[in-house]
């Protein structure tokens, strides 16, 4: 991995949340984390230079869960260009991801090399990722 990609990682599990940060950061990415929809679309519009490379979205969430954050993240021109994999134990997960617009899915408790693969895949940039 030559240049820097960041990932925003949003999961209201702290011990998710950090595990999923650490994983992803011995693998050479940057990331964020926010424990709910509210608290990562806030980072995202407080730092508008800064865009993620993927977000992986846990559907589960207080404040506001992983619907409520995509249709927000949707109507806004800036950040709705940014790739979405979402994260759920739910079994409807792939028919949320269709609805969503989602890039790709997780399961809980996911496959490391699954999801090492997906996020490899769509957060390189569109170019890269033929």
């Amino acid at each position: 991995m030559a240049e820097l990609r960041i990932i925003l990682v949003v999961e209201d599990d702290e011990g998710n949340r950090e595990a999923l940060s650490e994983l992803l950061e011995g693998e050479g990415y940057q990331v964020i984390a926010a424990a709910n929809g509210q608290d990562a679309l806030a980072w995202l519009r407080a730092n508008p230079a800064v865009s993620p490379s993927l977000i992986l979205l846990d559907m589960m969430m207080p404040v506001m869960n992983g619907t409520e954050f995509r249709m927000q993240q949707r109507e806004d021109p800036q950040l709705a260009k940014i790739p979405v994999v979402l994260m759920s134990a739910g079994a409807r997960i792939e028919e949320e991801a269709t609805v969503l617009g989602a890039v790709g899915v997780i399961g809980k408790p996911p496959d490391v090399d699954d999801m090492l693969a997906q996020i490899e895949h769509y957060s390189r940039p569109p170019e890269q990722s033929r």
